[in-house]
């Protein structure tokens, strides 16, 4: 069922249930960033940046920390200049960093001719549904899925099909591990559905504490974090990664795993 846009805000509100009849993008498709404001500047195809790809072998944290990728749109100011230079996509990008074995191809040959270099129609290959759905089924053909077939990467991490890397030589600084062994209740207000438990072992494994706090938690003091289905739905504090790359809203079981003593809840 499609809920038109206008409408979602006032169906979260009164029901946030109402998120599992959320109509899912594909798979294939769920966390795609298209980058085309710079490669139409310079006459090539735009880059589409499949989150899944990548999420199978580094943390978030790895990218949006130590390599310094804005969760904004648009805000990282990619280029193939910065590329080039060893930032952004050029600090894996490069033909030196090693992975799974093989070195990383480099990224912004500074050719305008898309077609003169294969790795550059890598990146700068459009949107081809028919290929990015084959690349996609051999991909996750043996990880465990979630609700519209997602890929169930919380299960992969904890089967180890998937061991994202959370250091990148030359980038990253050695960190202690992090203690942070605390689950925190929410209480839900929502009329069905159960309470929330927030998992910060779950969390800190791909994210670390920095690209939680502080800028979309400002306070970690006890009881200081508050937010709802509308915020959430709008983009707004877990709705930052929920709907766009990590999880669905529509997955409510995912978060509202307590069930009230009453026998309400999912």
């Amino acid at each position: 069922m499609r809920i038109p846009g206008a409408l979602l805000p006032a169906l979260l509100l009164l029901s946030p249930l109402a998120a599992a009849g959320m109509e899912l993008p594909p798979p294939h498709t769920y966390g795609r960033v298209i980058m085309g404001r710079r490669a139409g500047a310079a006459g090539v195809p735009p880059v589409a940046f499949d989150h899944w790809r990548h999420r199978a072998r580094y943390t978030c944290r790895l990218c949006h920390v130590d390599v310094g990728f804005a969760m904004t749109a648009g805000a990282s100011q990619v280029s193939a200049e910065t590329n080039r230079g060893g930032f952004h996509c050029g600090a894996c990008h490069n033909g030196k960093t090693i992975s799974e074995g093989k070195p990383i191809f480099a990224a912004c040959s500074g050719s305008a001719d898309v077609g003169s270099s294969p790795a550059c129609v890598r990146c700068h290959a459009g949107v081809d549904g028919d290929r990015l759905r084959r690349d996609w089924d051999a991909f996750a053909a043996k990880l465990p899925r979630a609700r519209g077939g997602h890929v169930d990467w919380e299960k992969a991490e904890a089967q180890g099909l998937v061991i994202p890397a959370d250091f990148l030589p030359g980038v990253s600084f050695e960190r202690r591990k992090l203690q942070m062994s605390k689950e925190v209740p929410f209480e839900s207000k929502g009329w069905m559905q159960g309470n929330i438990v927030f998992s910060h072992p779950k969390h800190t494994v791909w994210n670390g504490c920095e690209v939680c706090h502080p800028e979309i938690f400002p306070s970690t003091s006890q009881g200081a974090a508050r937010t709802s289905m509308l915020q959430i739905a709008s983009g707004e504090t877990c709705g930052a990664c929920h709907g766009k790359v990590a999880f669905p809203i529509a997955e409510c079981e995912k978060c509202h795993a307590n069930r009230r003593p009453g026998g309400g809840g999912p």
